[in-house]
């Protein structure tokens, strides 16, 4: 049985599946946005990849926008979200809250600008039509090659009343990586703000309690963004210390 949404029903990815030279059909690089390139299994360069993927090349694509019809229940959920805004007092239009609709894999994502998240959460969570009750955690995402949107915060969004998933997505500048807190909305991203900040960098405006969750309060640097060292960090209650990538030791 296939999906209408997913032209690809066995689940297969060409990008995934690509030959050592990263042959990927253009077509799917030509219906995304393509940010960069990827050099091995892991992105490490020189001598450090010991994986055998070292000389794998493949492009970095984000999927583009879909157009319309989503498919399914997707048109539905769109549309009644933008009469929500038209008869919202704020006075927000759809084209100028939503970046882009984005349907990949048969899910659902909304790429929104920041300063409308709060708006767009409000009305997801509220209009009986729409009710996604629940917001099941915020995602950090850094694409250094995606210059002036390299921080990403995703968040899956789940209706219990109508059984339904959605995403929303927003992307700042790393050099104003600021993004409107949810916490009013969705008391429930209280830690996961948290951790997104702690992690990434993330700085959520109107959070009652930013403050670092898992590193100390004076650790230098986010742990998870790509150009975090990958190594080298001491580890002082053993007096150990693991070597950058280019340094460990080579299996032949």
């Amino acid at each position: 049985m296939t999906n209408d949404r997913d032209p690809n029903p066995h689940g297969t990815d060409p990008e995934a599946t690509a030959g050592p030279e990263g042959t990927v059909p253009p077509e799917r690089v030509a219906g995304g946005e393509m940010i960069g390139l990827r050099q091995g299994m892991f992105g490490v360069a020189g001598t450090g990849d010991t994986s055998g993927y070292g000389r794998l090349v493949r492009p970095v694509t984000l999927p583009g926008g879909t157009p319309r019809p989503y498919g399914g229940w997707f048109d539905e959920v769109v549309d009644t979200l933008a009469d929500a805004l038209d008869a919202d007092d704020e006075g927000v239009l759809f084209d100028d809250a939503v970046e882009k609709v984005v349907v990949f894999r048969g899910e659902l994502t909304l790429h929104v600008r920041r300063e409308c998240l709060r708006l767009l959460a409000r009305l997801l969570r509220d209009v009986p039509e729409l009710r996604f009750e629940l917001c099941l955690g915020v995602s950090g995402v850094h694409y250094p090659q995606d210059s002036g949107r390299e921080l990403h915060a995703v968040y899956p969004l789940m209706s219990l009343t109508h059984g339904r998933r959605l995403r929303l997505e927003v992307a700042v500048p790393d050099a104003d990586p600021r993004i409107p807190s949810l916490y009013l909305v969705y008391p429930t991203t209280d830690w996961h703000e948290r951790e997104a900040y702690d992690f990434f960098g993330l700085v959520f405006e109107g959070h009652p309690a930013l403050t670092r969750i898992q590193m100390p309060d004076d650790w230098v640097g986010h742990p998870q963004r790509k150009d975090y060292p990958l190594g080298g960090i001491p580890v002082e209650y053993k007096g150990a210390k693991i070597p950058p990538p280019d340094e460990r030791r080579a299996y032949q």
